[in-house]
């Protein structure tokens, strides 16, 4: 995902300005160290549910003062320091969207994404 040229698309559209005060950005990134006990880590076989990533993006748009939610999920074999994962939230104000955007991480990696570290 190029974030700048999403976001530029983004603030094309006719209600941007009516609707947003604030976007959040959440870019995961392969680590190169096991978050269990720091091995060191070569490759990151990630599978994602886009069903279930869907099904989540449709349920938190219905939260309070957001305007669109943007998620890309990478799949297959990456290597450290690849892109993972990209999650955009944009709404009215921070007190809406922070939160939005912490739960929203914490479900697709509890409920969407399937990772195994290749040591």
């Amino acid at each position: 995902m190029d974030i700048t040229k999403t976001i530029q698309e983004l603030k094309k559209r006719p209600e941007f300005t009516e609707n947003v005060g604030m976007i959040l950005i959440h870019n995961g990134v392969v680590r190169n160290w096991s978050r269990q006990d720091r091995a060191e880590v070569t490759a990151l076989e990630v599978n994602p549910d886009y069903e279930k990533i869907e099904a989540l993006r449709q349920e938190f748009l219905q939260h309070p003062g957001i305007f669109d939610i943007i998620v890309e999920a990478r799949s297959g074999t990456l290597q450290p320091g690849d892109d993972l994962l990209f999650i955009i939230v944009a709404g009215d104000i921070r007190e809406n969207i922070k939160p939005v955007l912490a739960e929203l991480l914490d479900r697709i990696k509890a409920e969407a994404v399937r990772k195994k570290e290749i040591f």
